[in-house]
């Protein structure tokens, strides 16, 4: 319904807690917002692994209370997954859990290997039989063909092979495992509740289930959790860290801290910045909820333009809905939105929202608010043009699909009828995030609004997005 881009998942796990699984579908809650479509939980009793998976929301998956006498143990991982087209299907639902010649293991990933179809091609021709299409799996299969003895060596056997995104956690009969890629691009922190070890894909997590934050998962790190405490390891090559900046312009909760930063503060200086770049003659500043309010607070508090809430969202709108066979115009962003017009009629109104992909939403709104009474409108985002696909564990359309890609500021301000439209600049963004003046980029990945990807992926063909799993 909303012309955004999507992250594909988060992961929790936790070790040695005799509520394991309820503290994991508590965690799966706070994570939510990182997949709506699928989840699922694995949990050990110290010598068999059990699952409950399903399509749906948390809440809906997991919604009697018997549901947790399936899942004994004091040790659990779960995961929550917002999948792409065409791959929406129960078998790719996770964690992953097999049994192979050493017991077994179930696994939950956020992220997205390039080199993915290309192991897989391999595995198959050497008689492996894949019973999910996602890429998660080819780590399963390499870690199962390992002679190594150890879990962490035939571990990072596996990953060593593989390329792209991965903050993953891995859950066996006595051990829990948790890692994230050399890059760091997806985020992955550990926490600790009454003596047993947690992590999350964000720290919303442990706010929940009142865990205390201890660090972030460094990138190329590898956590083992056993009954004898926790080793930490870092197998792979030292590369420059790469993690994703839009965690901070759209996907992590504003309460948590990612990357050492708490991301409600880096949205409103991302609105600062924006205020300094595009400054404009205006009589309210107004966000498009709930991803744009941090920043238009920091708009409207750089600018001294009074904020007010001029677009009020309804929390209640599924995934699908019927529309009227009578046509209401916009009526997919009007069930969702609704201008408040004692606030805008007559106004010079500033709009902040977080991005603008296809421009499709950013246009009805623009007309909605017009229609509201509103006398200017200008239209300001709190990140760069998104001009290429990404290939780390984000759902973003085609180049071909992406308006920045090939139109200028001027058409694309055209297409969504606004009077003046201003993108917040690669260096005001970097800047917002903490990242000194002249600081090279290795310090973050922007490839979606760069083009400068920090893992390469098989060549594809022009203006195609590679598939993600």
């Amino acid at each position: 319904m909303f012309d955004k881009f999507h992250d594909e998942c988060g992961v929790f796990g936790i070790f040695g807690h005799p509520e394991s699984a309820n503290l994991t579908y508590l965690g799966l809650y706070a994570l939510q917002h990182r997949g709506q479509e699928s989840c699922g939980i694995v949990s050990s009793d110290g010598s068999k692994l059990r699952a409950w998976r399903g399509m749906g929301l948390v809440a809906d998956v997991f919604k009697r209370d018997s549901t947790f006498e399936n899942l004994p143990g004091r040790s659990s991982i779960g995961h929550v997954r917002y999948s792409t087209a065409g791959s929406s299907d129960f078998k790719n639902v996770q964690p992953i859990m097999v049994d192979y010649a050493r017991g077994s293991i179930a696994v939950a990933h956020n992220g997205n290997l390039v080199n993915a179809q290309e192991l897989r091609n391999e595995l198959e021709q050497a008689g492996s039989i894949f019973s999910t299409t996602s890429d998660t799996e080819v780590i399963i299969h390499l870690l199962a063909k390992s002679q190594n003895d150890l879990l962490s060596e035939r571990l990072t056997e596996a990953l060593m092979a593989v390329k792209g995104a991965y903050s993953a956690v891995f859950l066996t009969e006595t051990r829990m495992v948790a890692v994230r890629d050399p890059h760091g691009f997806r985020p992955l922190a550990l926490g600790k509740l009454n003596g047993s070890y947690v992590v999350a894909s964000e720290t919303c997590a442990f706010d929940l289930i009142e865990a205390e934050f201890i660090r972030e998962i460094e990138p190329g790190e590898v956590l083992l959790v056993d009954k004898h405490g926790l080793k930490s390891f870092k197998p792979f090559k030292q590369v420059p860290p790469a993690p994703c900046i839009f965690e901070f312009v759209y996907f992590a909760r504003p309460d948590s801290t990612i990357f050492g930063e708490q991301v409600y503060r880096v949205r409103k200086e991302l609105g600062h910045q924006l205020a300094r770049e595009h400054a404009v003659e205006a009589d309210v500043v107004i966000a498009v909820p709930d991803s744009g309010m941090p920043a238009a607070i920091g708009y409207a508090e750089e600018s001294g333009i009074p904020f007010e809430l001029g677009l009020i969202r309804n929390h209640y709108v599924g995934r699908t809905f019927i529309e009227p066979q009578q046509s209401i115009r916009h009526f997919g962003v009007k069930l969702k939105l609704n201008p408040v017009r004692e606030i805008l009629e007559g106004k010079r109104v500033v709009v902040v929202d977080d991005s603008l992909v296809r421009g499709t939403t950013a246009r009805k709104i623009v007309k909605m608010i017009r229609n509201a009474g509103a006398r200017e409108i200008h239209m300001r985002l709190s990140s760069p043009p998104t001009s290429f696909p990404c290939y780390y564990g984000i759902d973003t359309p085609s180049r071909k699909e992406l308006i920045s890609s090939s139109h200028t500021l001027e058409e694309i301000n055209r297409y969504i009828t606004a009077d003046t439209l201003g993108y917040l600049s690669r260096e005001g963004m970097r800047a917002a995030a903490g990242v000194p003046e002249g600081t090279p980029r290795g310090c973050f990945c922007d490839a979606c609004f760069s083009g400068d990807y920090p893992v390469k992926f098989p060549r594809l063909k022009a203006d195609t997005q590679m598939g993600l799993f």
